[in-house]
């Protein structure tokens, strides 16, 4: 009898590609019996590259009628989220859904309670709560070693990078959003993770389309997901600036947000977390600084960062085989997605909102 969890990978894009596929292929509890795109030259490929991955497919709802798949990986771009999770939930599957949830608030509330009602898992994919220093920082507040933490800075900014200029990434209709639903989700939600799940009160925000307004003359030092790019015939109507202020009921945070700016100072990625004790200084992805306001001692921590997205997906299979909720359970990020939306509402109202 095969013990495997058996899984389908819907979509065969970049981060199936780069995160995804390379972690699971390597669980040996892991069965990858479909991966599905609707380019099937997408799913082939997959199919040729990993000697454990076995069926590719175009239609999802193949996968979705095998009663041997145990859970699906949704991996598709924002606007297909929904409709993929809640016909993977109906079909009995449980669920590893990249982030943002959706493109809105609403219909992230009704695919939680979708999961709920099938009493199947439903992880989101805001992988930097599998990240060591992330989980050191959580641990560090947790124990009280900062304090008082009453005040979070983020910057999450780069110079003319906005990505696939044209296509999915800066459609709305498609995306929901722009730099900040795109980055902001991993910044925003790594700080309510941090502050021991903090509920926000009330945001400001102003939200910016200014840098490619004329597409075709727009110039960058760089762009992923370049392949997707339709500067000819696509839409851009999407932020790529953000600024805003989130009053909390643990901590006040503050943030920018750049896909592209005229600003190229150095790294633009950090999080300054502030203690009456002790504060810290978190490079996105990386290692921490922290000062101690007791001893005026500066240092700079040293340790392993194994790869997130597979400690990510091994919490979710484990999730699967035990019943367990994960720290990515769709409970734990609903209050991101909603933070989200207030802080767009806001941006368009011009005026703060009150959650």
């Amino acid at each position: 009898m095969d013990t495997r969890v058996c899984v389908a990978i819907i979509g065969c894009g970049r981060i199936a590609q780069n995160a995804h596929l390379p972690a699971l292929t390597l669980m040996e509890d892991v069965r990858i019996k479909y991966v599905c795109d609707i380019i099937p030259e997408k799913a082939e490929a997959a199919v040729k590259k990993y000697d454990n991955v076995e069926i590719a497919i175009t239609d999802y709802k193949v996968a979705l009628a095998d009663p041997e798949v145990d859970a699906v990986f949704v991996l598709t771009p924002n606007y297909a989220h929904y409709t993929v999770t809640m016909d993977s939930l109906r079909a009995g599957k449980h669920v590893m859904c990249e982030k943002p949830i959706t493109v809105n608030y609403p219909l992230s509330v009704e695919m939680a309670e979708e999961a709920r009602k099938q009493g199947k898992l439903l992880s989101i994919g805001v992988c930097n709560r599998y990240n060591r220093s992330v989980e050191l920082l959580e641990e560090m507040n947790r124990k009280g070693e900062f304090g008082n933490i009453y005040h979070v800075y983020c910057s999450f900014r780069a110079c003319r990078s906005i990505p696939g200029l044209g296509g999915d990434f800066t459609n709305k209709a498609q995306s929901g959003g722009g730099v900040l639903i795109d980055w902001g989700i991993h910044f925003l939600d790594l700080i309510l993770y941090v502050l021991g799940g903090a509920k926000p009160k009330n945001v400001t925000c102003d939200a910016y389309c200014e840098m490619a307004k004329d597409m075709k003359s727009y110039k960058y030092k760089s762009m992923w997901a370049e392949d997707t790019k339709n500067v000819e015939n696509g839409v851009n109507d999407v932020d790529d600036f953000v600024s805003g202020y989130i009053r909390t009921d643990k901590a006040s945070i503050s943030f920018n947000g750049a896909w592209a700016e005229n600003i190229d100072e150095g790294n633009g990625m950090y999080i300054d977390f502030l203690g009456d004790k002790k504060g810290a200084r978190l490079t996105y992805g990386g290692q921490f600084t922290v000062f101690d306001g007791q001893t005026l001692e500066r240092i700079r921590t040293e340790h392993e960062i194994p790869g997130q997205h597979a400690a990510e997906d091994r919490g979710f299979i484990d999730a699967v085989r035990t019943g367990a909720k994960d720290r990515n359970y769709i409970d734990n990020i609903l209050e991101s997605m909603k933070l989200l939306d207030a802080l767009y509402a806001s941006s368009e109202a011009k005026k703060e909102v009150v959650l």
